[in-house]
């Protein structure tokens, strides 16, 4: 993944299009622009679930609500933090969604430091992603995260990521 790729999301993501059709370029983009990407989706924090959003991939998932805190995406949720699992068949969160699935890559959205959403992407690929795929999905991440707040409810839910919590939490 390159800085282009870095600056493309950014300036749909400065353009003035609704949030929807933002969302659902960017996920368009890092599927058709990265090899190895076999499925790319956005999941959204309903109150204590993950709701899934703009996906792109070969077929739907069966997984369109998630509870916060199950599977690699619910934790990656519940933690505020990156998850990347190499061996999708030897990490018993995972949730299969296809068989073809060799790892993944789960990214938090966090907004005014809650996360708000969050990228999923599943490679065919076994160890397929690594820290550069971190660090630009963590920039991309950063670039959508106000774009993630379409209909964003919590429901009264915090889910403030645990590394921005104050000592006295």
């Amino acid at each position: 993944m390159t800085a282009e790729l870095v600056a493309d999301i950014e300036r749909i993501t400065a353009g003035d299009e609704p949030s929807d059709d933002i969302l659902r370029r960017v996920v368009d983009l890092l599927h058709d622009r990265v090899e190895g990407y076999s499925w790319v989706g956005i999941y959204f924090v309903e109150g204590d679930e993950l709701v899934l959003g703009p996906w792109r991939g070969p077929q739907a998932t069966e997984h369109v609500r998630i509870p916060v805190g199950r599977g690699i995406c619910g934790a990656a949720a519940a933690s505020g933090k990156t998850e990347i699992v190499d061996d999708v068949n030897t990490d018993d969160r995972y949730l299969s969604c296809f068989l073809s699935t060799r790892s993944e890559i789960v990214v938090p959205i966090l907004y005014n430091r809650l996360v708000v959403a969050e990228i999923d992407i599943d490679s065919d690929k076994p160890a397929a992603f690594g820290d550069a795929d971190r660090g630009v999905l963590e920039r991309v991440a950063e670039a959508i995260s106000e774009h993630c707040l379409v209909g964003w409810d919590t429901g009264g839910v915090d889910w403030e990521a645990p590394e921005n919590w104050d000592d006295g939490r």
